[in-house]
């Protein structure tokens, strides 16, 4: 037997489309959407990048760990999706761009951290100790793991990983490259020298922050603000 199914009424299609339109936006745009909103979503982006990757550099430039850990960076990411919501983007747009956000301000210290290395780290070389092999990893990457010690034989409180291999046994020496002033700990040296090497990875997350946040300007547009409900009876003013 054949079904029929009832045709949506007005007032369904209208709380699904007020629905659509607060999780993905309206983007009530005919053709190409505007490119003041294309500028504005670029620029947004890239200033919310900017501030997520800037602050871990500051912090671990001057040493405050509170910018260096990446915490005021995931404040700058909250404070990116707060400007989204304020302009009354998707909501699931602004909950992925707040994600990348918070993403990008926990791989950015990291980030930081060599570049302060290549920029005036200053190369030394050290004793090996101790090898953990793969199965003793305390990281769970399946990396070996070199616990070290200066020339005079104090050991450093941080274990390195590059650069510690397979065939690296104790009493090694290993070349490590190491923060003059002390603001960021030493790690092994690697062949990916320079800054721009440093933030390389950091790439990816902050073109995806950029686009997410494109997508949601792009989508916040809207014609005109929505009628406001008549309160006391429908649209005529008649009573129910």
């Amino acid at each position: 037997m054949r079904t029929w199914r009832r045709a949506p009424a007005p007032a369904e299609r209208h709380v699904r489309t007020h629905v659509r339109s607060m999780v993905w936006g309206p983007a009530e745009f005919v053709g190409l959407p505007p490119w003041c909103l294309v500028g504005e979503g670029v620029l947004a982006g890239v200033l919310g990048a900017g501030a997520v990757v800037g602050t871990a550099l500051l912090g671990a430039w001057t040493g405050r760990p509170a910018l260096a850990s990446g915490e005021a960076g995931v404040v700058c990411a909250l404070a990116l999706a707060l400007y989204l919501l304020l302009i009354r983007a998707g909501r699931a747009l602004v909950g992925i761009v707040a994600v990348l956000g918070v993403c990008l301000a926990l791989q950015a210290p990291q980030a930081a951290a060599g570049v302060v290395l290549a920029e005036r780290g200053e190369v030394q070389s050290v004793v090996v100790t101790s090898v953990r092999t793969r199965a003793q990893s305390l990281d769970g990457r399946g990396r070996y793991v070199c616990s070290v010690a200066d020339r005079d034989g104090v050991p450093l409180a941080v274990r390195i990983w590059r650069g510690c291999g397979r065939t690296t046994r104790p009493g090694d020496a290993l070349a490590i490259v190491h923060d003059p002033m002390g603001r960021v700990p030493p790690r092994g040296v690697t062949t990916r020298a320079g800054a721009i090497g440093a933030l390389r990875g950091l790439g990816g997350w902050a073109t995806a922050l950029v686009v997410g946040c494109v997508t949601a300007v792009v989508r916040s547009f809207r014609l005109s603000l929505p009628p406001a409900p008549v309160a006391g009876g429908d649209a005529d003013g008649a009573e129910g």
